[in-house]
């Protein structure tokens, strides 16, 4: 195509543009269509065109929220002195125990201080009969039960008897459950005398008293179920180590 086609094409185009825009509406009366939306006075009946508005986008405002922390209440630590455990009524409990309850008796420092270097009183009871304690709060994460019994004298000489021979069915028996206070369905432990209880094999320096049970948990709540048949008296003591105290 020759460059005065292009030219004549072009001028074409133009005077289309005019005849459509200019001169049509001149003759025609209309407005010029602009693509724009139009609006007609009811009395005069002029035609207004309406601007077109772009929306400005919304934007939302971000939202700070504001943590509050509190400093948790530190807990106190032991004040050293022992707690000498009572007993209570074992239905407190949903006990069932067939035994008179004993009466709560204190010990003396002599008896309570069966001690290790390395450990030192936190609680004790003692008895006779069966019981249930009242409840311990053990505030350190270790501690130990160190528990002695003493067989009632008339099953000192049946057991004697039994040794040379004779049949005796007067065994002492005893036993403590440790129950966690905030969950009591939980038994932490049943504890006897590891062989039994035999005066007759005590002899010559073998005598095992004071058992020892270590517990690797702590900082909780505990009741003590004690279970206790033909025995004279029972002593517990309740030990943290030395060097954790003022730590909790």
């Amino acid at each position: 195509m020759q460059k005065e086609d292009i030219q004549w094409a072009v001028l074409g185009i133009l005077i289309l543009l005019v005849i459509a825009l200019i001169i049509k509406p001149i003759v025609t009366g209309e407005p010029v269509n602009l693509g724009l939306p139009e609006r007609a006075d009811p009395v005069t009946g002029e035609v207004t065109l309406i601007p077109t508005t772009v929306p400005m986008p919304i934007t939302q405002q971000a939202t700070v929220s504001t943590v509050i922390t509190t400093t948790p209440t530190p807990t106190p630590v032991w004040n050293n002195v022992v707690q000498t455990l009572g007993y209570v009524n074992p239905a407190t409990y949903g006990e069932n125990l067939t035994e008179p309850l004993p009466n709560s008796t204190k010990v003396s420092p002599n008896q309570a201080a069966i001690r290790n270097s390395g450990m030192t009183t936190y609680a004790t009871f003692s008895g006779s009969y069966s019981g249930t304690t009242q409840v311990m709060k053990m505030a350190f994460p270790y501690w130990e039960l160190w528990y002695t019994v003493t067989p009632i004298a008339s099953n000192l000489q049946a057991s004697a008897s039994s040794s040379k021979g004779s049949y005796s069915t007067a065994m002492p028996t005893f036993s403590i459950e440790v129950i966690d206070a905030d969950d009591p369905n939980r038994i932490v432990r049943t504890i006897t005398p590891p062989g039994g209880i035999d005066p007759s094999l005590w002899s010559g320096g073998t005598d095992p008293r004071p058992w020892k049970e270590k517990f690797f948990e702590g900082q909780r709540s505990y009741y003590f179920v004690v279970r206790s048949h033909l025995l004279s008296s029972y002593s517990i003591d309740i030990r943290v180590p030395t060097s954790d105290i003022g730590k909790y």
